[in-house]
């Protein structure tokens, strides 16, 4: 018996290894159907890829979006300390996601375009999850329920999170309720209207960080959020080079303008007044 072998007997013994009666790793995971989930309409083996780095990305917002929606629960009843921890997961799932585009930058423009028909109108542009990102966060725009319209319960779930608060939102609320003065509309407000850079809003957070040993959960509050955008800003910066670097400036599979749409989405601002502060302290 060789050392390799004597290694594998020590590493193997206790395994449990009857799974006649007994739930294995593959059922509690369900693998037989996640794994069987992956069905390419082209015989181009490159489809793969494409449709399992979407697969995955969806997966990984699934676990964020649950993640924010706790987090803003918390926020909610000034308890953020959970939030803070939620948050922190949150950063560390869009740096997953940021470097999940060097898997499918190894696309070239000629692989893709094999198989690119397949995808027909579809598009990530209509990913509801990444819609309810979007909304979380606090990028609201009512026109993208339309692409949800034909799925009624999808599209109840999309508009009620447009009309709820975003994390921000609450951020901001909270201010008020720790005894900062806010402007009503920051308070109370047409909550699935695009939020507006707000004065009272930049004076408390102002006052927040000129006295951070006072105010430090709110700081924190203030810290975590501004890492979620920065790493929300780069996910957004690696999807608009990468769709460059593979289809150039064609339009978009789901329509859009392609790249200078995305291009744009990478210039908006969620949380405007957190980055302003930095000039003004």
């Amino acid at each position: 018996m060789t050392n390799d072998d004597k290694l594998s007997g020590v590493a193997h013994e206790g395994a449990y290894e009857n799974f006649r009666n007994e739930m294995s790793y593959g059922d509690y995971l369900k693998l037989d159907q996640l794994l069987s989930a992956q069905h390419p309409l082209s015989t181009e083996p490159n489809e793969l890829l494409f449709i399992i780095q979407h697969q995955t990305t969806e997966l990984w917002m699934k676990l964020a979006l649950a993640e924010l929606l706790r987090a803003r629960c918390c926020i909610q009843q000034e308890d953020l300390s959970p939030a803070f921890k939620m948050m922190s997961r949150v950063s560390r799932i869009m740096n997953n996601l940021i470097q999940s585009w060097d898997v499918l930058s190894t696309l070239t423009p000629t692989e893709y375009s094999a198989f690119r028909e397949s995808l027909a109108r579809s598009s990530g542009f209509q990913s509801h999850q990444n819609r309810m990102l979007e909304f979380l966060f606090g990028n609201k725009n009512r026109a993208m329920l339309k692409p949800f319209a034909h799925q009624p319960a999808l599209h109840a779930e999309l508009t009620a999170l447009l009309q709820a608060p975003s994390i921000y939102d609450e951020a901001n609320r909270l201010l008020a309720k720790r005894g900062f003065i806010l402007d009503q509309s920051a308070v109370d407000r047409d909550w699935s209207m695009p939020y507006v850079a707000n004065d009272s809003v930049a004076a408390a957070w102002a006052k927040v960080y000129g006295n951070t040993s006072q105010y430090w959960d709110l700081y924190e509050l203030a810290e975590k959020l501004v890492d979620l955008e920065d790493y929300f800003r780069q996910w957004r910066f690696r999807h608009v080079t990468t769709v460059e670097r593979v289809i150039g400036f064609k339009r978009g599979s789901g329509g859009t303008a392609g790249v200078s749409y995305l291009r744009a989405m990478v210039n908006v601002r969620l949380f405007p007044e957190l980055w302003d502060i930095r000039t003004s302290l």
